[in-house]
């Protein structure tokens, strides 16, 4: 299984002929094993230049970037390998065509939703997870995206108010995003933004192109398929990891810096979270229908494979929803 190159500290990225090389501003020298790698993860400042650029994309490498704050900002995107028109038209018909994007954009709500309640039932939650199942009741009549992104948003706050029943430490009010004033909306932000980034490489591997979105509106500046999907995994990947980092007092509050108006994850925190995070990844449990165990970081994959089989009409697409 490959591995993501994450660079916390700030360096340059070198190629010397077919080699290449990240050095940090101690002046560290370490050989990126590109043939190894998914994608890489920029938190630091980084110089690289052309020669390396073009490495990378000839090995179908993306660079994913984030701010000082931990949160996502851009990628490097390498020309895509396995293009296909008749994928790209098919993506594009069923979002132009208002029935085919608000039956997909109902099954990301469906998928996100089912995997809270599972994460609420796993902690005993059951009054909460009652009250999310009546709003999933609705998803199949709603006749709108926005009436749909309603119902996910009123589902998600339910969710959010539950956390401090499965937290042990820290107090969370509600969720507060631009900017996080707390360390539970500082780790749902940096998650949620690394979630992002897995999701786009994942894509990548396969025929879709991440511009096209369903539930999120397609724009100028984001990959909407990849909000898409990410929705669906976010319960089972990013929550749950924070439960269980916060819980078992992995994470505290020494790992964290607040500026006016701000809290964020410091360096020792981000490498905390994202070893984990990496190590949840790549744990792997038993595929019902594959027979077999498969890495967490394989179902993503999996799932964009079952959205291009939906878009080319050999099987209707029914999210991933979390069976233990």
């Amino acid at each position: 299984m490959k591995r993501p190159l994450i660079l916390l500290k700030s360096g340059e990225l070198q190629r010397r002929e077919n080699t290449l090389y990240f050095v940090d501003t101690d002046g560290n020298r370490r050989v990126i094993p590109v043939n190894a790698i998914s994608e890489v993860e920029v938190f630091g400042e980084l110089s690289i230049n052309k020669r390396a650029l073009e490495f990378l994309t000839q090995n179908g490498i993306p660079v994913h970037f984030y701010n000082r704050y931990g949160y996502y900002v851009g990628t490097y995107y390498p020309r895509e390998k396995l293009n296909s028109g008749y994928v790209l038209l098919k993506q594009a018909e069923h979002r132009l065509n208002g029935e085919l994007r608000l039956k997909l954009a109902k099954s990301f709500v469906l998928g996100s939703l089912l995997n809270i309640v599972k994460n609420l039932k796993r902690y005993g939650l059951e009054e909460e997870a009652k009250e999310i199942g009546e709003l999933i009741d609705l998803v199949e009549g709603t006749l709108d995206i926005p009436s749909l992104m309603a119902i996910e948003g009123k589902g998600r706050e339910l969710y959010y108010r539950s956390f401090n029943s499965i937290l042990k430490s820290f107090s969370f009010e509600k969720r507060r995003k631009r900017p996080p004033k707390d360390e539970i909306n500082a780790l749902i932000s940096f998650g949620n933004s690394v979630m992002y980034t897995k999701v786009l490489t994942e894509i990548y591997a396969t025929h879709l192109d991440p511009r096209i979105g369903y539930l999120h509106e397609t724009n100028m500046r984001s990959f909407t398929l990849s909000l898409d999907i990410s929705e669906i995994f976010k319960p089972l990947i990013i929550d749950r990891l924070i439960f269980a980092l916060i819980n078992r007092r992995v994470l505290k509050r020494e790992h964290f810096n607040r500026e006016v108006g701000v809290c964020y994850l410091n360096q020792k925190g981000k490498e905390i979270f994202l070893r984990a995070l990496e190590e949840r990844l790549s744990s792997t449990v038993r595929h019902r229908k594959l027979k077999k165990n498969v890495s967490y970081q394989r179902l993503i994959r999996l799932e964009c494979c079952k959205l291009v089989k939906h878009l080319i009409g050999d099987e209707t697409y029914k999210p991933f929803v979390i069976w233990w």
